[in-house]
């Protein structure tokens, strides 16, 4: 089937011509209907064959004064009708006409030859997916969008193999650590754990340790892996995040006899969102804070119940966080003192993954510290 194109000037006359049609069969019934209703009032139709007798009355009046004076109004509506509906209709068809000149124009102005495709094709071979200062460039002014448009996906692109190169390299060198202290331990009863016992105990103590940490960082790993390729769902349900704060609060007075714990809240807090997601975020908090509190410190677990927020609040009067590292501790295996956070178990990804829950349920973290005084940290998540 031929492809038929219709210019809008056209376009334009034919639906003009259809108006006036249609104007003009409107006023050929006018017509007809004032003749009837005068031939009605003079008794014109009288006894016999009705349509005959209209048919005669309406031949010697077609031409009548009335009726002249009619036609010459609706004449004058006609011609008025041609003028300002063709005018209003090609107003309307406007961004039609400009659209189909923009689209010749390109046509005519864009010859894509053989020639610019083999610039094109020579272009893409020398972008280099390592070097990060290559670009496509083909000198083409007409294609400038194009090879904004691909820069940029190969920006993205770098970025986030950098980012999972990065990734990779850190889960090494933490999972490296205990694999070598095992090894250690492991070669320690080979060679005394038979004949002393307290090389027995002590290198069995570190492996178990030593593998629930790594069992522990391996979980942490999986879980953000998870994430980053959008394979965590979140399952969204009414809660109350008061009653989240008060399981944690609960469960740490019951394991952690070193700190004293507090609990505030006001009545129920509602808010929409992943339960269990936002329980292991208070988790790692009430963790985190347990763990730079000194013995005999405190920790209070907070609930507001703001307008369009529920905010839950965990703070310590722990050793705090240097000022100078609060804007990185939410990057991944970030840590602001690393000694410390290896004798405490830490791995670095807690904070990560807590603000990778707030994130997904588009809250935020608002922090607090100073060194010696203590750390609050408060999480915001909207209602709705």
């Amino acid at each position: 089937m031929k492809n038929k194109s219709v210019s809008t000037g056209s376009l334009n006359f034919r639906i003009t011509a259809s108006a006036a049609v249609g104007l003009i069969m409107c006023f050929c019934v006018l017509n007809v209907v004032i003749i009837a209703a005068k031939a009605y009032d003079e008794g014109a139709f009288g006894q016999g064959n009705s349509l005959v007798r209209f048919v005669s009355y309406y031949m010697d009046n077609c031409t009548s004064p009335m009726l002249l004076k009619v036609r010459g109004v609706e004449f004058i509506l006609l011609i008025l009708k041609l003028i300002f509906g063709s005018r209003s209709v090609r107003h309307k068809l406007k961004p039609v006409e400009d659209l189909s000149q923009m689209a010749e124009r390109i046509n005519n102005g864009f010859a894509f030859n053989e020639e610019r495709l083999i610039e094109l094709e020579s272009a893409i071979d020398r972008i280099s997916p390592s070097a990060g200062d290559t670009v496509l460039r083909t000198g083409d002014r007409e294609l400038v969008g194009l090879e904004k448009a691909v820069n940029d996906l190969i920006q993205r692109m770098r970025e986030s193999y950098a980012q999972q190169t990065r990734f990779v390299s850190d889960a090494s060198h933490e999972l490296r650590t205990p694999i070598a202290v095992i090894k250690g331990y492991a070669d320690m009863l080979d060679r005394w754990g038979e004949s002393d016992e307290k090389v027995l105990d002590e290198s069995v103590a570190a492996i178990r340790a030593e593998s629930a940490n790594m069992t522990r960082l391996i979980e942490q790993l999986l879980f953000l892996a998870r994430g980053d390729s959008g394979r965590t769902k979140l399952n969204i349900t009414d809660c109350d995040i008061s009653d989240i704060l008060r399981e944690v609060y609960d469960e740490s007075r019951m394991i952690d006899s070193a700190h004293t714990y507090a609990f505030e809240s006001p009545a129920p807090v509602p808010l929409k969102g992943d339960a269990a997601l936002l329980k292991q975020t208070v988790r790692i908090l009430v963790d985190n804070a347990a763990k730079y509190t000194p013995a005999g410190g405190s920790i209070t677990i907070r609930a507001t119940d703001a307008e369009k927020e529920a905010v839950f609040t965990v703070q310590d009067t722990g050793v705090g966080i240097k000022q100078e590292a609060l804007p990185y501790i939410f990057d991944r295996f970030y840590r602001a003192d690393d000694s410390r956070t290896r004798e405490n178990g830490g791995t670095g990804l807690g904070l990560a993954i807590a603000k990778w829950i707030v994130d997904r349920h588009d809250g935020y973290f608002e922090v607090v510290s100073m060194e010696g005084l203590g750390t609050r940290m408060n999480v915001h998540i909207p209602k709705s």
